[in-house]
């Protein structure tokens, strides 16, 4: 089967979705199918394109683990600054429907979003050659975008919804990543109840294996006998990363000097919460270590004694699961959830963390200081994760069900339920049997009174 994918980002670039990307193609290449990934240069989050790249017009085509790389001419912009990210955005829809409609003919057309014009690359390509399309779903665009205030223009959101409800209409299938997602398509798109499947985020075990703390970046950070918490990621307007000055300020108030945060990624954020962070005088205790290559990410990861994972109080942030849960309960390491809805649930399922209400640095430091004090769970925590991701979110078995939903539709037929909607629609069906005997007793309890 010959697949062709649509993604604004893939590896040497390290967010979630080129992670995805690239994992799901490496295995499906090395069980025999052939993929390209139609992609821009490599230059997230800052805006520079990476060495060994440049930004010209013409494709640049190269090859990794066996996957065809087609790399378009964009707009280059950095991931702060709302309009310079639009041109950026449309640039590679144009570029990227363009090449795709140049390359040899897949079977089946795969695009992801967001960012949310990459998908529609891949549609339109899908609509002129007459080719099936999936669309992956792996956040809500536009309602996220409202959500944080990126976009406050109610006309622009509103010519938004009406191309996100035209994405879901025209996709011949919907892959997303977790129940809240679908959900919500199903309420933009009533009619695509049927055509949306999910695909969760997962891990490769193979690649992330645990390990000891490295010794030599501990010191070379002065960490040593430093309990450490770190959040790695994007640090932008979404994930409330105030809350850990908040946090640090509470802890330097109360004399703990044995506490430290590091904060590695980059974004839209960043470079205000560095200035705050001195203005509060807590810059000794909260650490901004940048960008980093994801082998060095990994040697973090097994230097913290836990993950901070955090998004903003938003309702509609109970519908993300961020695919870092998975990569930090399979280098066994205990996480602090500060997101709520369906992440939390698989975390607190697993046993792999303590909960914490997001923007609340008092429970952040609660968290913390449960974890120092108690060794022993912090422990318990870790090892549980390891176990839980390898049963259910192991990216080896997720990618098999994916290539199966692509095989099917290739062939015509209608996809069959992978194991999360089995899971999902089981759950449902608990939380309606609950709400309805709480109906019941307080149907009960007022006709009694």
């Amino acid at each position: 089967m010959k697949i062709l994918f649509f993604s604004h980002y893939f590896p040497p670039e390290v967010n979630a979705p080129a992670a995805r990307t690239h994992d799901h193609g490496r295995q499906w290449v090395r069980d025999g199918e052939e993929m390209t990934v139609i992609t821009g240069r490599p230059n997230c989050p800052k805006g520079v394109i990476f060495d060994g790249y440049k930004n010209r017009l013409r494709p640049d085509r190269e090859e990794l683990d066996g996957i065809r790389v087609v790399r378009v001419w964009t707009i280059i912009a950095p991931t702060k600054g709302i309009y310079r990210r639009t041109l950026n955005y449309l640039s590679y829809l144009f570029s990227a429907t363009w090449a795709g409609l140049f390359e040899p003919r897949p079977d089946v057309i795969v695009a992801t979003s967001p960012q949310f014009f990459c998908a529609w690359a891949g549609l339109l390509v899908g609509m002129i050659r007459r080719i099936p399309v999936v669309v992956e779903v792996r956040d809500i665009w536009p309602a996220s975008i409202e959500a944080v205030g990126a976009i406050r223009n109610r006309p622009a959101l509103g010519l938004l919804v009406l191309l996100e409800k035209a994405m879901y209409r025209w996709a011949r299938h919907i892959i997303t990543v977790g129940d809240g997602y679908r959900q919500h398509i199903i309420e933009r798109y009533p009619a695509g109840r049927d055509k949306v499947s999910i695909i969760t985020n997962g891990v490769d075990l193979g690649k992330i294996q645990p390990r000891d703390p490295d010794l030599q970046f501990l010191a070379e950070n002065g960490l040593e006998g430093k309990f450490v918490c770190s959040y790695i990621g994007t640090i932008g307007m979404a994930h409330g990363l105030s809350v850990v000055l908040r946090a640090a300020q509470l802890l330097k108030q109360k004399g703990r000097t044995d506490v430290a945060f590091l904060l590695v990624g980059d974004g839209a954020q960043r470079a205000d919460l560095e200035q705050r962070a001195r203005m509060m005088g807590v810059d000794a205790m909260v650490r901004f270590l940048g960008l980093r290559p994801t082998g060095e990410v990994l040697k973090i990861l097994a230097s913290s004694d836990v993950l901070l994972v955090h998004l903003r109080g938003c309702e509609l942030f109970q519908t993300v699961i961020p695919s870092k849960i998975f990569e930090t309960m399979a280098m066994q390491r205990p996480i602090i959830m500060g997101v709520t809805g369906e992440a939390l649930d698989i975390v607190m399922r697993a046993n792999a963390g303590l909960p914490m209400r997001p923007d609340s640095e008092q429970d952040l430091v609660q968290a913390v200081e449960t974890l120092i004090d108690r060794p022993e769970l912090a422990a318990e925590l870790s090892a549980a994760g390891r176990r839980f991701v390898g049963e259910h979110y192991n990216r080896e078995t997720l990618a098999d069900e994916y290539v199966g939903i692509l095989r099917a539709i290739v062939e015509g037929r209608t996809p069959s339920p992978t194991r999360q909607d089995r899971e999902a629609s089981e759950a449902r069906r608990e939380e309606g049997t609950a709400a309805l005997a709480v109906d019941q007793v307080n149907s009960g309890n007022s006709r009694g009174h």
